[in-house]
């Protein structure tokens, strides 16, 4: 049998990370940046009123007061947007809105509740400082300089910087598109009545999941029964939008292992047994013109839950970019609450519900060892890894925990 680390190399020998696309804002949304963005222009752009009111020279205002106002003539308006070149004239001022641009010679604005809101004269009660309520030019961005950084996360704000610094397009990096199938005769689709010797598919909406969680686009192509002609087409009809298929099942050494008897074919897929428990009968390979990666995992649920998470998952990330480091899901020593068994010679992987207290972290299995028993696996927010070489983690013995992600470990955290 393979090693799990040798079967890990190559899976991930198969894959790189896709090649940059240039995208439009809006379906740029939730995508990693692949370029530094730097601002052709100022933000503002020019001086601009913060508030509606009234743009002056402070030199003819500076006097007023509540008990003494000063009445000056109002010369015009000036909107938002307007383009006309505008300048005040000692003893002048021009009624302004928020955003307008200032008019030359003027250094300040009156709020409109100073005054008594006058159109063509106006009376100011209270004088403003020297470059109040102005917006000055490039006091948000500057030109040239870099406002977001190769590998920012684009997020609502974020597309709101790039449109604000006239941006309409921005490279970045694809999130790979995966096809989720399940295979099996004895599959339905949830909702539907199960009789004698069926079972609901499952394993599909589990692993399409996990793979939007990993940051993919999801396909979920449904059930395939045990009929190779069938299996073949929908493959062919699903390659068109796919950098990644993962199937579920009929991988291991059954009569019916469809998965494995057609894609055999191919030689471009191998099957092998990897020294893990579960998850042990494995198969990679390429299929159809453009070499599109697959992986066959194995149909009992925890099996193929675990065999996404230590192989397909970091396939993912790679296609999406990240780096070496980042593949796996993070890993921690704990202590386990109870004593826990491996056979020899495979890595074992617990479920278990992981802690973190203030003396560390700590392990507690979850469930019975069984690959069909998915309520226990619903349980579990991390899997105990227990090495090859050992058979027995007594209770309180240190133990690998491999951290999971899921929606109620953040309600939990939110909680703490």
């Amino acid at each position: 049998m393979k090693t799990v680390e040798e079967h890990l190399a190559e899976v991930l020998a198969l894959v790189a990370p896709l090649p940059p696309l240039d995208l439009q804002l809006l379906d740029a949304h939730g995508h990693t940046l692949l370029e530094d963005v730097v601002a052709p222009q100022d933000l503002p752009g020019f001086d601009n009123s913060a508030m509606d009111g009234y743009a002056v020279r402070l030199t003819d205002v500076a006097a007023a007061a509540e008990g003494s106002p000063v009445t000056m003539p109002v010369t015009g308006d000036i909107a938002a947007g307007s383009r006309s070149a505008y300048a005040l004239g000692p003893g002048f001022t021009a009624r302004i809105m928020t955003g307008a641009p200032m008019p030359r010679h003027a250094d300040a604005v009156v709020p409109v509740e100073w005054t008594d809101g006058g159109v063509a004269r106006v009376e100011i009660r209270r004088a403003p400082a020297l470059g109040e309520h102005i917006r000055r030019a490039g006091t948000d961005v500057r030109s040239g300089q870099v406002v977001l950084e190769h590998g920012t996360v684009l997020g609502p704000t974020q597309i709101g910087l790039l449109a604000a610094i006239g941006r309409d397009r921005v490279l970045i990096q694809p999130q790979p598109r995966v096809v989720v199938l399940s295979t099996g005769d004895e599959l339905v689709e949830p909702g539907q009545p199960i009789g004698m010797g069926q079972v609901a598919d499952a394993n599909s909406y589990m692993l399409a999941c996990a793979a939007r969680e990993a940051g993919a686009i999801v396909y979920r192509a449904g059930i395939v029964g045990d009929d190779a002609r069938k299996l073949m087409n929908v493959l062919e009809d699903q390659l068109i939008r796919a950098d990644l298929v993962i199937t579920t099942g009929g991988v291991s050494k059954g009569a019916y292992d469809v998965v494995k008897e057609v894609l055999s074919r191919l030689g471009t897929v191998s099957f092998d047994e990897v020294a893990m428990q579960p998850g042990k009968p494995q198969g990679f390979g390429t299929i159809g013109p453009d070499d599109t990666p697959i992986l066959t995992l194995p149909g009992n649920p925890v099996s193929s839950y675990v065999s996404f998470e230590v192989f397909a998952r970091p396939a993912l990330r790679r296609l999406a970019g990240h780096a070496d480091d980042e593949l796996r899901r993070p890993l921690v020593t704990g202590r386990s609450t109870a004593a826990m068994r491996s056979p020899a010679a495979r890595r074992q992987y617990v479920r278990v519900r992981a802690e973190k207290r203030r003396e560390g972290w700590s392990a507690t299995p979850v469930g019975g060892h069984g690959s069909h028993l998915i309520g226990s696996l619903a349980q579990a927010n991390a899997f105990a890894v227990i090495g090859e070489h050992v058979v027995e983690v007594p209770t309180g013995g240190n133990v690998e925990i491999m951290l999971l992600d899921s929606a109620r470990d953040r309600q939990d955290a939110a909680r703490r």
